[in-house]
C-alpha cells in the first residue's frame, strides 16, 4: 500500500494542465479569473482521467478480498489445526497466505503449502482517500460547466459598462441553457414524486440531478463519438498520402479566405461607426468614458486610426446634435467584442493554414530533390529549441519527414482503426453477461485474475484517453458556428478556452461511468449483487431512480453510435451539406478541386508578399549602411536632432482601414537620392536663368525636406 502512485499521478496531471493552458492561451492578456477557472476544469477532468483507473485497481483487489473470505471461514471449520495468517510485506507486492491442516487424509500432502489469496496493488491507498478526491472533484467540476463557466462567458462578451449590467445581460443569455437543464430536472422530479413507492429526500434529489447532468452529458457524447471514432483513425492514414493533406489544407486556406475578408470588413465597419460616435461625444462628455472603453477592445492596429476628439468648442446644450445613447454604446461595445474575437479567430487559423501549408511544400519539394538533406524555405519556420535540432539534424529530418513519416502514420491509423472497432463492438453489447462479449471487459478479467494491475491501469487510462481525444476532435472540428477555436502558441482566446473547459467538465464524468460499463464494473448492468463498486460509482450514485433511464436509455442508446459511425464513414454529412451548397472537402468534385487550386494560388501570392517585405527590408538596410554617413553629414548642416525626432522618425505607423495595398506598396519603393540628380541638372541648366539657381541655392541650404523631387515626377501616377 502506497500513496506515491497517487501523489505522482496528482503532480503530473497538475503539471501537464497547467503546459496545455500556457501553450494555448495567453496569460499576459487573459483575466486572472478566467485563468484560474479554466486551469481547475482542465486539471479536475485530467484528474479524473488518470485517476479512475487507480480506483479501478483496488475495487479489484476488494473483490477479491470480498471473494476469498467465505473460504477462509470455510477452512477453519474443516480444519484441525489453524495457524495464524501470515501476512508478507515486500517494496513490490503484498500477499495474503493461509496455511492450514487439512482434516481430509487425501489432503495431508499439502500441510504447510501457503494458498495464496489476494495481492495488493502498488497504487492502493486508504479507503477513505478515493471518495474525498471524487467528492471535491465531481461537484468543483459540475459547478463550473454548469454555473460559473456558462455566467463567465456571456460575462466576458456581454456590451454593458458595469458589473451588474454585465451580469444581468449573462443571466438573461443563459436562460434557455438553463431552461433545457431544469426541464430535464423537472420532468424526473415529477415522476419521481408520482410513483407511490419512491419518496424525494435529499439524497434522491442529488441522484436526480446527477441523472439529469449524466443524461445530458451521455447523449452529446454518442453523437460526438459517432463522428470522432471514424474520423480520427481516416485522418490519421490520410495524412500518410502523398498531396492529400496538402490539397486539403489548400480547400481549408480557399474556404478561410472568405471568411477573413469578411471579418476585416465587419471589423472595419464597426469601427467606422466608432469613429463617427466620437466625433459626435467629446472629450468632457459623460459619456466619453464608454467610447474609450470600447476603443480598448479594438486591435491595436486600428485604434490609432480614431481620433481623440479633444476639441471642446461645441455646445453639448443644443439638440441639434444627436449624441447616442447608453444602450446604443452597449450594443456597439457587443458588436465590437464580437467582431474582435471573430477578427482574431480567423487570423490565427490564417497564419496557422499558412505556415502548415508552406512547411508541407517544403516536404514535397525535398521528397523531390535528390540531395538527402532537407531543406527549409525561407518562410519556414522551425519552432524546435536549439538543443534538439544538435541531435534533429538535417540528414534526420529529411529521412524522418520523406520516408519514415508516412509508414509510422500508416501504422498509426491501422491501429486507431482497430480501437475504434473495439470501442463500437463494446458499446453495442456490453449490457450482455453471458457470455462476456465486451472485449474491454475481457481483457480486463483476464489481467483480473492474474493480479496485472500495470495493465489494468494503463489500459484504462489508454482508453478513456481515446475516447475523450475523439470527443474533444469532434468539437473542434464540426466548429459549432464558427465560434469556437484552439489553436496553438497563445493565439486561443479566452471565449474559446472557457468553452473548452465546460466541455471537459461536462463529458468526462458520463464518458468515465461508460468506460466501468464498458469493463462490467457498474452492478446496475450487469445484474449482479456481490459485485464490489468503484469509489467513483459511490459517489456518483446509479441512475436507477428512473426505469427507462436506467434500463433502457442509457444502455441501448450507445448502439446508435453504429449508425452515426456508418453515417461518418460514408461521408454522408457532408456530401449533404455539399449538395445544399455548403463548401465541404469531397475528393471528386470539381468545385472542390476548383476551392483547391484557389487555395495554391493564395498560398503563391502570399509567399510572394512575404518576399518583396523580406526584399523591402533587405534594401532598405543596405540603404541605410550605404549612405548612412550622408544623413549624418546633412545633420551637422541642418542641425542636430532631438532624440524625440529620431524615436519619432523610428516608429511605425499602423496600418489604418482607409489605406489599401496601393500604398503599402508606395511606402515599400526604393528611396531615390535626388541630391546629385539635381546637381547635376544645375552644372548642365546654370544658364537657365536665376530662379533656377536660386531655386538650387534653396533647396541645398533650406530646411531637411529640402531635397524635393522634380516638378511632375508623379504626374503619370
Amino acid at each position: 500500500m502506497s500513496a506515491g502512485p497517487l501523489v505522482v499521478e496528482i503532480i503530473c496531471t497538475c503539471c501537464l494542465a497547467a503546459f496545455l493552458l500556457h501553450r494555448y492561451g495567453d496569460l499576459r492578456k487573459q483575466n486572472i479569473l478566467t485563468t484560474l477557472t479554466t486551469f481547475i476544469s482542465w486539471y479536475f477532468s485530467f484528474l479524473i482521467i488518470f485517476v479512475l483507473p487507480l480506483d479501478v485497481s483496488s475495487t479489484f483487489y476488494r473483490q477479491c478480498l470480498q471473494d476469498k473470505a467465505p473460504k477462509i471461514l470455510t477452512t477453519t471449520t474443516t480444519t484441525t489445526t489453524l495457524k495464524p495468517v501470515n501476512v508478507t510485506n515486500t517494496s513490490d507486492t503484498s500477499t495474503i497466505f493461509s496455511s492450514t491442516v487439512p482434516s481430509s487424509p487425501a489432503l495431508q500432502g499439502l500441510n504447510n503449502v501457503p494458498v495464496p489469496l489476494c495481492q495488493v496493488p502498488l497504487s492502493h491507498v486508504p479507503e477513505n482517500v478515493l471518495p474525498t478526491l471524487w467528492q471535491v472533484v465531481y461537484w468543483t467540476s459540475q459547478l463550473l460547466t454548469w454555473i460559473i463557466l456558462p455566467i463567465m462567458q456571456s460575462y466576458s462578451t456581454a456590451g454593458d459598462f458595469t458589473v451588474a449590467g454585465k451580469i444581468k445581460t449573462a443571466l438573461i443569455e443563459n436562460a434557455i441553457y438553463y431552461g433545457s437543464y431544469l426541464l430535464i430536472f423537472g420532468v424526473i422530479l415529477i415522476y419521481v414524486v408520482a410513483k407511490a413507492d419512491l419518496q424525494v429526500d435529499a439524497e434522491r434529489l442529488k441522484v436526480i440531478g446527477i441523472t439529469a447532468s449524466n443524461t445530458w452529458g451521455l447523449f452529446l457524447l454518442i453523437l460526438l463519438l459517432g463522428f470522432g471514432l471514424v474520423e480520427v483513425p481516416r485522418s490519421v492514414y490520410n495524412s500518410s498520402k502523398k498531396g492529400f493533406v496538402l490539397s486539403k489544407t489548400y480547400f481549408k486556406i480557399s474556404k478561410l479566405s472568405t471568411e477573413k475578408t469578411e471579418a476585416d470588413e465587419a471589423l472595419e465597419d464597426v469601427l467606422d461607426e466608432i469613429k463617427k460616435v466620437s466625433e459626435k461625444i467629446k472629450y468632457n462628455h459623460p459619456l466619453r468614458k464608454h467610447i474609450d472603453t470600447i476603443l480598448l477592445k479594438c486591435p491595436e492596429t486600428m485604434r490609432h486610426a480614431v481620433p481623440q476628439n479633444n476639441d471642446d468648442y461645441e455646445d453639448y446644450n443644443r439638440s441639434s446634435i444627436d449624441i447616442p445613447s447608453e444602450k446604443t454604446l452597449v450594443r456597439l461595445h457587443k458588436r465590437v467584442i464580437q467582431d474582435s474575437q471573430n477578427h482574431h479567430r480567423t487570423h490565427a487559423q490564417w497564419n496557422s493554414l499558412m505556415q502548415k501549408a508552406i512547411d508541407l511544400e517544403d516536404v514535397e519539394r525535398n521528397e523531390q530533390s535528390s540531395i538527402t538533406k532537407f531543406q527549409r524555405s525561407q518562410h519556414s519556420s522551425s519552432m524546435m529549441p536549439a538543443f534538439v535540432r544538435v541531435f534533429y539534424t538535417p540528414e534526420i529530418e529529411w529521412y524522418w519527414r520523406c520516408k519514415v513519416y508516412f509508414w509510422v502514420m500508416r501504422v498509426c491509423g491501422v491501429i486507431l482503426a482497430v480501437v475504434t472497432f473495439m470501442v463500437v463492438w463494446s458499446e453495442c453489447l456490453f449490457f450482455v453477461k453471458d457470455p462476456i462479449l465486451s472485449l474491454f471487459a475481457v481483457f480486463i478479467n483476464a489481467a483480473k485474475h492474474n493480479y496485472d494491475y500495470v495493465f489494468i491501469e494503463l489500459s484504462s487510462i489508454l482508453t478513456i484517453a481515446y475516447l475523450c481525444f475523439c470527443a474533444y476532435y469532434s468539437i473542434f472540428q464540426i466548429r459549432i458556428l464558427n465560434l469556437y477555436y484552439i489553436a496553438p502558441h497563445h493565439q486561443t482566446d479566452e471565449f474559446s478556452l472557457m468553452f473548452t473547459g465546460m466541455m471537459l467538465c461536462r463529458l468526462t464524468p458520463p464518458m468515465c461511468l461508460n468506460f466501468l460499463g464498458l469493463i462490467h464494473l457498474d452492478s446496475h448492468i450487469t445484474k449482479e449483487d456481490n459485485i464490489e463498486e468503484t469509489s467513483y460509482t459511490k459517489i456518483m450514485g446509479h441512475m436507477d431512480v428512473i426505469s427507462f433511464i436506467s434500463d433502457g436509455f442509457n444502455i441501448y442508446f450507445p448502439i446508435i453510435l453504429v449508425l452515426l459511425c456508418i453515417c461518418t464513414f460514408f461521408s454522408l454529412g457532408s456530401r449533404i451539406l455539399h449538395f445544399l451548397g455548403v463548401q465541404q472537402f469531397i475528393g471528386d468534385d470539381d468545385m472542390t478541386q476548383e476551392l483547391v487550386d484557389e487555395g495554391r494560388q493564395i498560398v503563391q501570392r502570399e509567399k510572394r508578399n512575404r518576399d518583396r517585405k523580406l526584399d523591402s527590408a533587405e534594401r532598405r538596410r543596405e540603404w541605410t549602411e550605404k549612405f548612412g554617413a550622408t544623413s549624418r553629414s546633412s545633420d551637422r548642416v541642418i542641425g542636430p536632432r532631438t532624440d524625440r525626432e529620431r524615436a519619432r522618425e523610428k516608429e511605425t505607423v499602423a496600418r489604418s482601414p482607409d489605406e489599401n495595398d496601393k500604398t503599402e506598396l508606395l511606402k515599400e519603393a526604393e528611396p531615390i537620392d535626388y541630391t546629385g540628380e539635381l546637381s547635376s541638372a544645375a552644372d548642365t541648366d546654370f544658364s537657365q536663368g536665376y530662379q533656377r539657381s536660386s531655386t538650387l541655392r534653396s533647396n541645398r541650404f533650406g530646411s531637411r525636406t529640402s531635397n524635393a523631387p522634380p516638378r511632375g515626377i508623379f504626374d503619370d501616377v
